[in-house]
């Protein structure tokens, strides 16, 4: 996955979570399925920047970046801030 793919895939994850606002306003989704669902979503938009941060670094070490990995959801909801 190139730094392009992981920028890509954040953005449909961006665009998708604005639906989801969008249809939770309209009355489309109910309230625990749009908390259920933005969860999810932004546990895969941390694992995203996650995994783009990793390459960029192994980048600025100079290291392949095709090396770095996804991390698990666990791992990177454990990050401090």
């Amino acid at each position: 996955m190139t730094e392009q793919d992981i920028l890509a895939h954040i953005k449909n994850l961006v665009d998708r979570e604005h639906d989801l606002r969008s249809r939770a306003t309209a009355g489309a989704v109910d309230p625990v399925t749009e908390r259920q669902q933005l969860a999810e979503l932004e546990v895969m938009l941390d694992q995203a920047w996650d995994l783009l941060r990793q390459r960029r670094a192994r980048i600025d070490a100079g290291n392949t970046p095709d090396d770095a990995q996804e991390n698990p959801a666990r791992q990177v909801e454990g990050y401090l801030q």
